[in-house]
């Protein structure tokens, strides 16, 4: 188990999808999105699996949510800077985590 402390220390923000690209040699991330986490922590670029629920163009300025300070994970010859959360459906596949209304971008989780 962890602590409430623990948790705090996980630092999930608010981002605005700015692009996606397909990442097809990619072994688990199927895209590369560069996502827009606010004047505070910037532009970040998060590898992720959307396949098969999202082709990704659909989520061009649509809001996630993710992990903003873990450090960078080489992901092929990319590094996956910020990890974009999601869950899985009743399949398996990941359903991204999206505020239900528009939210501040850089906004932080609480």
């Amino acid at each position: 188990m962890i602590t409430f402390d623990d948790f705090q220390k996980v630092d999930i923000r608010v981002g605005k999808v700015l692009s996606v690209e397909p990442f097809p040699e990619g072994k688990f991330s199927t895209h590369i999105l560069q996502i827009d986490f606010g004047a505070e922590i910037g532009i970040k670029k998060s590898l992720a699996k959307l396949k098969p629920l999202y082709n990704g163009p659909e989520l061009l300025g649509k809001q996630v949510l993710g992990v903003v300070n873990f450090p960078p994970k080489q992901i092929g010859k990319h590094f996956s800077e910020a990890l974009t959360l999601g869950v899985p459906d009743a399949e398996g596949n990941v359903v991204l985590v999206q505020p239900g209304k528009e939210a501040t971008v850089g906004g932080k989780l609480f």
